[in-house]
């Protein structure tokens, strides 16, 4: 038998905005979260992404969705890799378009926007907003202070109903 690699959410949550925005005009732009299908795995360049999307993709048992812009659906902004485990949803990895990394990244606010969205689809499943993740251990204090997550034991993580909320509201207009 073949152990599972772990993975673990070491994304910069580098600020809780409205959708995402631009870093230098500070112009907020509104976005979707679509699911990926076996299609888009073509515009998923290898050397554009930290992670091999393509292989995520093709996991049963995991769902991985893609941002957008909303008037600019080409230009994926950033991705997220989910599970159902029936009684909240677990993030196995997210990650950012390259351009949207660093000290010259073009867009603000795309791993939370992504969190927010795991959040939403926990609370539409009846789980409360419940979502698990494992952190780099270097990043569980930064989880802590900029989600509101929770430690629970090793690198575990999770988000509660509480913090849950507030991402929701700050991510997705009611």
């Amino acid at each position: 038998m073949v152990a599972k690699k772990k993975t673990y959410i070491d994304a910069i949550i580098d600020k809780l905005t409205n959708s995402i925005e631009n870093s230098i005009s500070g112009d907020i732009f509104d976005t979707e979260i679509i699911l990926l299908t076996s299609k888009d795995k073509r515009h998923i360049k290898k050397e554009d992404w930290l992670f091999e999307w393509s292989k995520e993709i093709g996991k049963s048992d995991r769902q991985v969705y893609k941002l957008v812009i909303r008037d600019n659906k080409t230009i994926i902004q950033g991705l997220i890799s989910i599970s159902d485990f029936k009684d909240h949803i677990y993030m196995h990895l997210i990650e950012s378009a390259k351009f949207n990394k660093g000290k010259s990244k073009i867009y603000l606010g795309v791993p939370g926007n992504l969190v927010a969205f795991a959040c939403k689809i926990s609370f539409d499943k009846g789980y409360e907003g419940y979502v698990g993740f494992d952190s780099k251990t270097k990043l569980i204090q930064h989880y802590q202070d900029s989600l509101g997550a929770k430690w629970f034991k090793g690198t575990r993580m999770y988000i509660d109903s509480i913090a849950a909320q507030k991402l929701i509201r700050q991510y997705f207009k009611a």
